[in-house]
């Protein structure tokens, strides 16, 4: 079984900033304020989360999902 990995490092789209963040386990972070230009990222059409749309790694849902331990989905709604 392969281990999610908790850390992404999420790069602002707008300034270019890289920010380590930990990743919740159990939701979707919709949205983010970049502590370089404090635009708000939001998912890009058709991902989850921030992290599926800027991070270096997608969510742990999504991760569980691709290794077929998932449930179906990320479970935000938007899968």
């Amino acid at each position: 079984m392969q281990a999610i990995i908790a850390d992404s490092l999420l790069t602002c789209p707008e300034c270019g900033h890289e920010e380590l963040l930990t990743m919740p386990t159990d939701a979707c972070m919709w949205f983010h304020e970049c502590s370089g230009c404090q635009v708000l990222l939001k998912p890009k059409k058709g991902d989850c989360c921030v992290f599926c749309s800027y991070g270096s790694v997608p969510c742990p849902p999504i991760q569980l999902e691709s290794t077929g331990l998932g449930i179906g989905g990320c479970g935000c709604g938007k899968s």
